[in-house]
């Protein structure tokens, strides 16, 4: 089977890089910029971007983004944009990025991401996940390339609130799990081939660099600091974690979690917040070592990430209501099938009932 790697075509780490964003764009030849921007990132940074196109004499249209990263919500973009425009560029966290990404998609035009928090992998995907605009997911959008440029300014994401940076950890935790899961299958990832070596190896430095720099990198978050350890969580989240899962594929995490995104009593959880409990049910689900389980549930713990349905919102929700979620999370437009086994919705249900009554034993003291 034909393996294949994706990656954006160049990704940009540092300190204060938002400053050199309108230089960046005109290194592409665009005449024009169109910014899809979060309304608090507009008014915290929009003048330092618009000084940033200035100098690099290049017009920019910041648009201020509301709403749900939708079908509807890139149509009206789309019909929005001037014909001089020459590069889309989206400024601000997962939603953002992804409605930037197939507004570009659409428009035939390049598009430079800036994630401003580091919260999921969207960044350096060549896939936009949709939603319905009551925040069920619709779909996923498979884009005919991946993003440009990706710039990612360390002292922003570091300012953000602790618990994005968090979810983001969550996020790419499930990386390695089903990149291993993907590679025992075959299965074919969301890049179009087999998992490569390249891919694996990314998905398992993704993992490693969590376990070591994470509680320091959130404690240095907290504090505002853009410190080293920072740094490279925000590497692990966005670049490793984005080329691992795209590259090396989605299992039964990713699967579970939209399941579990047609119950509304979790809605308000983070996308990375439910990934982590649903890599804990995928683990569950392969009856994976007791130690690999200890250990996931430690690092949930330390992270402040849920790893029982009370943490999600879930306490005392009817069996039948998680069966709609399991059963949902089994649908054939989902990744359950690049599992290395089959999986039947009453399996899933088992899996998360189980992760549940293990992370309550942790709570309670029973380890």
């Amino acid at each position: 089977m034909t393996q294949m790697i994706c990656s954006p075509s160049k990704y940009i780490q540092g300190k204060g890089e938002l400053s050199q964003l309108g230089r960046y764009c005109a290194l592409l030849g665009a005449k024009g910029a169109y910014a899809i921007v979060d309304p608090y990132i507009l008014s915290v940074y929009g003048q330092e971007v618009a000084d940033s196109f200035e100098r690099a004499a290049l017009p920019v249209v910041q648009h201020e983004f509301r709403g749900e990263c939708s079908m509807e919500q890139v149509e009206q973009l789309i019909g929005g944009l001037d014909l001089g425009i020459g590069v889309i560029v989206g400024i601000g966290g997962g939603k953002t990025l992804d409605t930037a990404k197939a507004v570009s998609h659409f428009a035939e035009l390049p598009v430079v991401l800036v994630p401003t928090v580091a919260s999921t992998d969207a960044p350096c995907s060549a896939l936009s996940v949709l939603y319905t605009e009551d925040g069920q997911l619709d779909r996923y959008l498979h884009l005919r390339r991946s993003p440009d440029v990706v710039v990612a300014d360390v002292d922003i994401i570091a300012k953000a609130p602790a618990r994005l940076l968090a979810a983001g950890m969550g996020d790419a935790l499930s990386t390695y799990y089903e990149a291993r899961a993907c590679r025992r299958s075959g299965a074919v990832t969301e890049a179009g081939g087999t998992g490569s070596i390249a891919a694996f190896a990314l998905a398992g430095a993704c993992r490693d660099t969590l376990l070591a720099y994470g509680a320091e990198a959130l404690r240095d978050c907290r504090e505002g600091i853009g410190s080293d350890a920072v740094g490279r969580i925000v590497e692990a989240n966005i670049y490793l974690s984005g080329i691992g899962f795209e590259s090396g594929g989605l299992a039964a995490a990713h699967a579970i979690h939209n399941g579990l995104t047609v119950l509304e009593e979790c809605r308000h959880v983070l996308h990375g917040e439910k990934v982590a409990f649903t890599t804990l049910v995928q683990l569950m689900l392969e009856q994976a070592p007791q130690e690999e389980i200890v250990e996931v549930i430690s690092f949930c713990r330390m992270a402040g990430l849920p790893f029982t349905l009370s943490q999600l919102g879930l306490s005392g929700t009817p069996e039948e209501r998680l069966m709609t979620a399991a059963e949902a999370s089994c649908a054939e437009d989902n990744p359950m099938g690049n599992m290395p086994f089959t999986v039947t919705p009453q399996q899933v249900l088992d899996a998360i009932l189980a992760a549940d009554r293990r992370g309550q034993q942790v709570l309670e003291g029973d380890c």
